[in-house]
């Protein structure tokens, strides 16, 4: 059979044919799969040959990609990586919780509670305006100083709490603007039912809000994971202090290769993953 537009063919057999307009979809995105194939093999083939005639090319790879040193130092900055991942596991539940906190915070609609909302939004103006370079010189130098004894004056403590504020301040605006894209409608059939407000925000706002900020917050989180290596100014010992041990030690640049390698493999499965939690959302939608 075929309709009008030829958009249905079947076979006497039931097998579906495709349509006129599916084969020319095939046709563009094959073309299209060509097209960018040889682009990118041409830009490529460009860099690998122009690249090494630069004057200066022996000296560079012999500084940042030599191999014997990149072997020999990939495993310690490896073991490095586990602390980065031990920051980061224990500071991303906090910042998931304290960020959830402060955006309810931000929406309390009561008058009695408007210090809580005042609150909110001086936090997240202070933290999200300041970088977390500058909080963690701040809070990793300046808390210390004040002559805790110890564990209360450890660089891996103070520096997790700079970076679980400043965070945590992101996560929240990200929490906010998902209840808000709730519409109001729901609110007010949850105060006909005769929820209160935090069971409305409990049962129905909340579930939905969260459900739709996760890839926004996994790529927060993502970014987090490198933003650890920023405590090394403070002095904990982690991949990227490591590396700068390295370098010092055999006067080569070649171990801050090796940890942008690591975190290469760490950071590009999670933000493939979050590109599909996106697309599989959107496709939800539509």
């Amino acid at each position: 059979m075929k309709g009008a537009a030829g958009t249905v063919r079947i076979a006497q057999g039931g097998v579906r044919h495709p349509t006129r307009r599916e084969l020319r979809e095939r046709r563009l995105r094959r073309r299209s799969t060509i097209i960018a194939a040889t682009s990118t093999a041409v830009v490529v083939a460009l860099i690998i040959i122009l690249v090494p005639m630069a004057p200066g090319w022996e000296r560079v790879q012999k500084s940042f990609f030599n191999g014997p040193i990149f072997a020999q130092t990939f495993p310690g900055l490896l073991r490095a990586f586990m602390l980065d991942v031990a920051i980061f596991a224990w500071c991303a539940p906090i910042i998931a919780v304290l960020g959830l906190v402060i955006a309810l915070a931000r929406d309390a609609r009561s008058p009695a509670l408007y210090p809580l909302k005042l609150f909110g939004i001086i936090y997240n103006d202070v933290f999200r305006g300041v970088p977390v370079i500058l909080v963690i010189y701040l809070v990793g130098f300046g808390v210390p100083g004040l002559g805790l004894p110890r564990p209360w004056n450890s660089p891996y403590l103070w520096g997790s709490v700079a970076v679980i504020l400043t965070y945590s301040a992101y996560v929240a605006e990200v929490y906010r603007t998902g209840i808000e894209s709730i519409h109001e409608s729901q609110r007010a059939a949850a105060a006909s039912l005769g929820l209160t407000h935090w069971d409305t925000m409990r049962y129905v706002i909340l579930p939905q809000a969260i459900r739709r900020v996760i890839p926004a917050n996994m790529n927060l989180f993502i970014a987090l994971q490198k933003d650890v290596a920023l405590l090394s100014f403070i002095g904990p010992v982690e991949i990227l202090r490591q590396a700068g041990v390295y370098k010092s030690l055999l006067a080569n640049f070649t171990p801050y290769l090796g940890a942008a390698v690591i975190f290469l493999c760490v950071t590009v499965p999670a933000t493939r993953a979050v590109d599909r939690m996106i697309a599989r959302q959107n496709r939800a939608r539509s």
